[in-house]
């Protein structure tokens, strides 16, 4: 573990030592496409890299590769000038702040200090909660930086007071710091409180600003802790949180999330493992749809948001039923399963099936992949809690 004292006395203006925790946050976000700063907020941008008016998907993965280098090490000058150069690269028009200098000077800025600070503060807090420390140091101690220029009196008090709390007080879950545009403030960890400090946390801190809807003190989207759900199970969070998106974003996030989870990695060892062990029930999840409006075309079904599935019994299925559809077929072996996504996600064509034995609508989705044809039978389940395309059949007709 990186050395907590050390750690503690990195800021982004100072020279500065990333650490593994702090980068590791960063990698483990999904790159989405926003139209504003407003898109998510607060634990949403633990699983989101995004760049406010950055929609395109190669202009945000540059600027997700500056952001990388200015973690590990680069300085506020080679962030611009990586920026700048992006900017022109792609053509990118609009964004708040171009055209003046001071503009483009604060925009950087809030970049630049934005992600260095959240991904800071992710990383601080993993190391916080080892359980190593958390047994000799469990308490936490809000800690002011001094050298601002414009103190927030609310951070200013927290520091001043000495705020010094178990990790696990409700406090920390809302005004763990980063808590603000360009806050700098940051916790340590103690094995207990000293003399003078206050132990409680202070008056009126659940409050709620009318004008920002969040407590008094923090900025608005900021209260939360960074990192505090980074390990939330990614399905849930993308479901809960960004179905609701315009399409094309929806589309893109979807896509992102395929290619994070990579389950193609995963379907072999799934598919063997099912058809070894009947008992075995839970689904393997392959990510989400990414042309819901193809579908919408064929079915008359919104699917956005849906995931896509390949249950347990699927395989088997698969293997019992081989033949029935007529010659010129082959067996389907587990690596074929692998292909799913592709067939579904870019198929040749797509058509509606037949009812399923429980009434659903069904999707056929067909593909030659190699000179075969791979069929792949698709139920389409919209409850309140499975929304999902859920795989039935898989037919591979052997070129003639």
């Amino acid at each position: 573990m990186a050395d907590i004292g050390e750690a503690a006395r990195s800021t982004v203006e100072g020279a500065r030592q990333e650490f593994l925790e702090q980068i590791e946050f960063l990698r483990r976000k999904l790159n989405l496409p926003s139209e504003t700063w407003r898109d998510i907020q607060r634990a949403a941008h633990d699983r989101a890299f995004v760049v406010a008016g950055a929609t395109k998907a190669d202009l945000l993965h540059d600027l997700r590769k500056a952001v990388d280098k200015a973690v590990q090490g680069g300085s506020i000058g080679e962030f611009r000038k990586n920026f700048a150069e992006i900017v022109a690269k792609h053509g990118w028009t609009g964004w708040t702040g171009e055209g003046t200098k001071a503009g483009e000077a604060w925009r950087t800025r809030v970049i630049y200090q934005t992600n260095l600070m959240t991904s800071y503060a992710a990383g601080r807090r993993a190391q916080l909660l080892d359980p190593d420390l958390v047994k000799r140091r469990p308490f936490w101690r809000y800690v002011h930086n001094d050298s601002v220029t414009h103190p927030r009196p609310h951070h200013k008090r927290w520091g001043d007071m000495r705020l010094t709390l178990r990790h696990d007080d409700p406090f920390w879950n809302t005004h763990f710091p980063p808590n603000g545009w360009g806050c700098k403030c940051r916790v340590v960890a103690v094995a207990a409180p000293g003399d003078g400090d206050a132990t409680t946390p202070p008056e009126g801190w659940t409050e709620t600003d009318p004008a920002t809807g969040a407590p008094v003190g923090i900025d608005e989207g900021w209260d939360y802790a960074p990192g505090a759900r980074a390990d939330d199970d990614l399905r849930t969070f993308v479901q809960e949180k960004l179905i609701d998106y315009p399409p094309a974003i929806s589309k893109a996030l979807s896509a992102d999330v395929n290619r994070y989870i990579n389950a193609d990695d995963k379907v072999p060892d799934f598919v063997r493992d099912v058809l070894a062990d009947r008992q075995r029930r839970n689904p393997l999840w392959l990510g989400f749809v990414e042309r819901p409006d193809w579908i919408a075309e064929t079915l008359d079904l919104d699917t956005k948001g849906y995931t896509v599935l390949l249950p347990a019994d699927a395989p088997r299925h698969v293997q019992a039923s081989h033949g029935f559809d007529g010659g010129g077929q082959r067996p389907a072996q587990p690596g074929d399963f692998a292909l799913l996504e592709s067939v579904l996600n870019d198929p040749d064509s797509l058509r509606a099936g037949e009812k399923s034995r429980q009434g659903n609508p069904t999707l056929v989705a067909t593909k030659v992949i190699g000179g075969e044809t791979f069929r792949a039978v698709w139920e389409v389940l919209s409850g309140k809690r499975n929304r999902s395309l859920s795989l039935t059949s898989l037919v591979i007709k052997t070129a003639k």
